[in-house]
């Protein structure tokens, strides 16, 4: 992360905090000559945050009161870092999901939520700042140098690490995020902190980042905690970390590409939407066949005329109400899908 920090700083931090909190006068010599760099009397120097690549700092990184290496900066940073890179990649992508991949007909699902779209998106937007919140700490010492984050090949355990590291880390993080949301479905712990995220019994895109925000956090966990125990390469880190973000808003797109017995994709993740207490895991359905909770999605999913009959949708809801009643007890959800679909045929 300190890659992603270092381009920020160049290009936006630099600037703010050398407005926000300016260097004292007393930090320079008493005759400083006019044409003087205030660089030439900061105590903070340039170290680039990778070798394959630097941005020369401008004035404004010597202008602060806080220099880039100050944690206080360095945690104020991360934070928005999370918080506003996670909108965006949020409003884009997750948009760019709902008006090019995501089936608008699901909207006339018996269980799609009056107003669900608008309710995802604010949901989201209440939790990322959370998030960013309980995660910048787990950064900082990264940035910091507490990680096993590493640069270049030469700097690590070899090339062939350099290749290992990315099914090591998906195998690592599917293993403990089903575990932790597994966990999530504890009766103790459901309806406090996963239930929002039930909420969407047929989501959409912008479901993909509506959580209750520990719920969020909790499941983000093992990603951070990835890079304190094994090396990771920085630049593999960030794109990872994109990477994430993408699959979690593809799970929820409702587009079911491939009945795949090993990926859980989008067909395996409806179906925990709607039958609660299956299909956990995150990238594969391994665990959940070891901890049997796999349930196997009908082939009509991947039938595009099946997938949307009414025939499909009462099992679906059947499945949905038998099991909330275990799991939820009352529902107190508000439906809007058979409105909406009186009014289309009104017109």
């Amino acid at each position: 992360m300190d890659i992603v920090l270092e381009v920020t700083d160049t290009f936006m931090f630099d600037f703010m905090y050398a407005w926000m909190l300016p260097a004292k006068l007393h930090n320079f010599p008493d005759h400083v000559p006019a044409n003087a760099s205030a660089r030439a009397f900061s105590q903070w120097e340039y170290k680039p945050a990778t070798k394959l690549f630097s941005f020369e700092p401008s004035d404004a990184a010597y202008m602060s009161a806080w220099p880039r290496d100050n944690i206080f900066r360095q945690s104020v940073s991360l934070f928005l870092i999370m918080w506003i890179f996670g909108l965006i990649v949020y409003y884009i992508f997750a948009s760019l999901s709902y008006y090019f991949v995501f089936d608008k007909k699901t909207m006339e699902h018996p269980k799609f939520l009056k107003n669900q779209v608008y309710l995802e998106i604010k949901q989201a937007n209440q939790a990322l700042p959370v998030m960013a919140l309980l995660t910048f700490p787990a950064l900082v010492a990264e940035v910091r140098g507490y990680s096993k984050l590493y640069d270049t090949t030469a700097d690590g355990p070899g090339l062939w690490y350099d290749i290992l590291q990315f099914p090591l880390f998906l195998a690592f993080t599917d293993c403990f995020i089903y575990l932790i949301h597994r966990g999530l479905h504890h009766p103790l712990v459901y309806k406090h902190l996963h239930k929002p995220h039930h909420k969407w019994i047929m989501p959409t895109p912008y479901a993909s980042h509506a959580f209750h925000p520990i719920d969020g956090w909790a499941q983000s966990v093992p990603y951070h905690v990835f890079p304190f125990i094994f090396p990771l390469q920085k630049l593999a880190y960030v794109g990872l970390f994109v990477f994430i973000n993408f699959w979690t808003i593809m799970i929820h797109d409702g587009e079911y590409y491939a009945n795949n017995a090993v990926i859980n994709g989008a067909a395996c993740h409806s179906v925990h939407h709607f039958a609660f207490n299956y299909n956990y895991g995150q990238y594969t359905t391994f665990w959940d066949r070891l901890g049997g909770s796999y349930r196997e999605p009908d082939a009509e999913l991947f039938e595009k005329e099946a997938k949307m009959s009414k025939k499909t949708w009462e099992k679906q809801v059947q499945v949905m109400e038998e099991t909330l009643k275990e799991v939820e007890g009352e529902d107190d959800r508000e439906y809007g899908a058979q409105e909406t679909t009186e009014t289309r045929k009104t017109k």
